[in-house]
């Protein structure tokens, strides 16, 4: 693979165009062939490790996910995944779509000590995940959404109206999910009987661990009254007779759960207080035959570690070393994204087993074997066996990629430092003076860190200066640092608010950077962001204008009330501001930018996706009305058929359009 070309002088109509195409070079470079590594799992024995390769094409515009064995592919369709291991290691069990009928899901188990043949378990309208093989080796679970009959209709103007009766009916990539809710299935092994769902009904399921007996699955879900506004989820035992006992009290967000191998406990990722959002998850440990259990009564091992350990990457359930009296866990950590090792009875602090600059991604274990998949910010993620690198599926694509460094701002009233990052551009030359973009992550309850992140590549071969760090409010520090953003009023506790804080430290974040190097160009600052730094970037267009020449919002919420009755998660953020917006609709209007879209006349790029749930569309269409009445200088992309997940997880194509928009407008504004 060719290494990202530098950009060209942009001193005429001609070097646009150049330009241009150069941008369009370092798309296409960033996204076509990119192959990462995922879901390793290691044999009960320790002998072989299974794992995930997606790699992306963008002459078929698609991404292709295959199961690898060790060093070498082992399926061939093109959306293998989750690879699972039969309890005595002989078989492998995995996902794909290889039905007759488009979008029909189907699960599959492959001999791997012996010779034959492929055997399809099972076939099914909608996708399978959370596989997994019971001890007894009879049975396979996994979760799948089961359909209303309406979807049986030859088209949506066939389809009978829907009937919405409870908030969280609809999810952004998902679309409407009531009438399909995620059900726990199970299924013979050796496919001699078709599947049979254990959890019909109206409420929806996530996550399978097997308890030891075989006789019944531990799984999350929200079944209780007031589920839909209370943001709770709980711990159930279901069991093959479709019995169903509740573990917990509805009183925090419990999820991931893992059984002992011993099958008394079952350890999970969570928090006890749901009424306060956001929190640094823990790692809790309850038996198996409790009877909702509050809060107060589940043994929380990783307090010692005032970090969450539900990561940006998924947060992976914990795994239970040998002798149930270790487990393992990711945490965030400033940036990084490390595997700790815990005790199961919390008597000392979290032991951290990885380091350096990297975010572990996924982790197995089994045979006395520990396997992990791993990403730096020059490498997509990696399967690694102990402290061996054992893939290099992204080698030569990543070879001529550039790292980055890491720096220190203060905050504003110099009670903490901010972590940021600044990478240079491509071709560096210190003596030349270079445009500056300034990132800020969503969330806001996430962090940027030491991650394969393609934003920052691409606009550093474009020529850019590339900023980011990670203001109050984001994860990957104490409590403390994570809930400065709460409402003023909260009813458990105070914060700043969005819009205050926030905003302090990432201008503390681009000052320091713009004093500490002096490459970067005051006169021609850039600022971006997505979803949450979309808020941030339309925000910052309004009340700081001076500080930057331009501004990209991309999926950004705009106006906090509106997407209360909008959003697929309308009613979380009482959580958040401490009151909904019924109950202080000042506060929400004031938090919003939209609001303040008279007071911006920067030029200003809007980017959305049309089929975005989480800030739907009309977030982005009250802000570019509102400057477009005005005469600002705006320009606003819609992408069709795509979510809120455009930059990561859309089509290449799209992927790839989308960079050229960003490179060559700020290229343009900051010429």
């Amino acid at each position: 693979m060719s290494a990202l070309p530098p950009p060209p002088p942009a001193t005429t109509s001609d070097a646009s165009s150049s330009r241009a195409s150069t941008h369009r070079l370092i798309a296409e470079r960033l996204i076509d062939g990119r192959s990462t590594a995922a879901a390793p799992a290691v044999s009960p024995t320790g002998d072989h490790v299974a794992f995930v390769v997606a790699s992306t094409s963008l002459d078929d515009n698609t991404t292709r996910t295959r199961v690898w064995l060790d060093d070498a592919p082992l399926t061939a369709g093109d959306h293998d995944g989750s690879p699972t291991w039969s309890p005595d290691g002989r078989f492998l069990a995995f996902t794909s779509r290889r039905g007759e009928r488009k979008g029909e899901a189907t699960l599959h188990v492959i001999p791997i000590d012996h010779a034959g043949e492929v055997r399809t378990v099972c076939t099914l309208p909608e996708g399978i995940g959370d596989l997994a093989w019971s001890p007894d080796g009879r049975w396979l679970a996994f979760i799948s959404r089961t359909r209303d009959a309406r979807y049986d209709a030859q088209d949506e103007s066939w389809q009978p109206p829907r009937k919405v009766e409870r908030f969280q009916g609809r999810l952004d990539g998902e679309g409407w999910v009531f009438d399909r809710p995620s059900h726990v299935y199970v299924v013979a092994a050796d496919g001699t009987a078709p599947p049979r769902n254990l959890t019909p009904g109206d409420f929806s399921h996530g996550g399978v661990a097997w308890q030891r007996d075989s006789e019944g699955i531990i799984t999350v879900s929200s079944r209780h009254d007031g589920w839909d506004t209370q943001w709770t989820s709980d711990l159930y035992a279901i069991g093959l007779d479709t019995s169903v006992r509740c573990l917990t009290a509805h009183d925090g967000v419990y999820g991931f759960p893992a059984v002992s191998h011993s099958g008394h406990h079952v350890a999970f990722v969570g928090h006890g207080d749901a009424r306060t959002l956001p929190q640094n998850s823990k790692v809790g440990i309850l038996p198996i035959d409790a009877d909702g259990a509050t809060a107060d009564e589940i043994m929380w091992i990783s307090s010692h570690l005032d970090r969450t350990f539900a990561s940006i990457f998924g947060s992976p359930a914990p795994v239970w070393e040998e002798g149930d009296t270790k487990l393992l866990a990711v945490a965030e950590d400033r940036g990084d994204a490390h595997l700790y090792r815990l005790t199961a009875d919390g008597s000392t602090a979290p032991e951290v087993v990885t380091s350096g600059a990297l975010s572990v991604t996924g982790v197995s274990a089994g045979g006395g074997v520990r396997a992990t998949t791993r990403t730096t910010i020059d490498r997509p993620d990696e399967l690694w066996v102990g402290d061996q690198q054992r893939s290099s599926v992204s080698a030569d694509w990543s070879a001529d990629l550039s790292g980055w460094e890491k720096f220190q701002a203060p905050t504003a009233d110099g009670t903490n430092e901010i972590d940021a990052w600044i990478m240079r551009p491509v071709d560096f030359d210190p003596g030349v003076s270079y445009p500056v973009l300034l990132n800020v992550h969503g969330g806001p309850f996430t962090q940027y860190g030491e991650y394969f992140f393609d934003e920052a590549h691409a606009q550093a071969a474009a020529g850019f200066v590339v900023i980011l760090g990670n203001p109050r409010g984001g994860s990957g520090r104490d409590t403390e640092w994570g809930q400065a953003l709460l409402g003023p009023d909260h009813p458990t506790r105070q914060g700043a608010g969005w819009g205050s804080v926030d905003v302090d430290d990432v201008l503390s974040i681009i000052d320091a950077a713009l004093d500490r190097y002096e490459f970067c160009d005051r006169d021609r600052v850039g600022m971006l962001g997505g979803s949450y730094g979309g808020y941030m970037a339309t925000l910052l267009a309004a009340y700081h204008p001076g500080r930057f020449r331009a501004f990209c919002s991309e999926r950004a919420a705009n106006n906090l009330t509106s997407m209360e009755w909008s959003s697929d998660i309308a009613t979380y953020f009482h959580g958040e501001h401490g009151a909904s917006h019924l109950e202080d609709p000042e506060r929400y209007h004031a938090m919003s930018p939209v609001n303040a879209a008279q007071h911006i006349n920067s030029p200003m790029l809007i980017i959305h996706s049309e089929d975005d749930w989480r800030c739907p569309i009309g977030q982005a269409e009250e802000l570019w009305v509102a400057l477009k009445l005005r005469g600002v200088d705006v320009d606003f992309y819609r992408f069709p058929a795509e979510g809120h997940e455009l930059s990561r997880s859309g089509s290449p194509l799209h992927r790839v359009q989308r960079f050229e928009i960003i490179l060559d407008w700020f290229a343009d504004k900051l010429a």
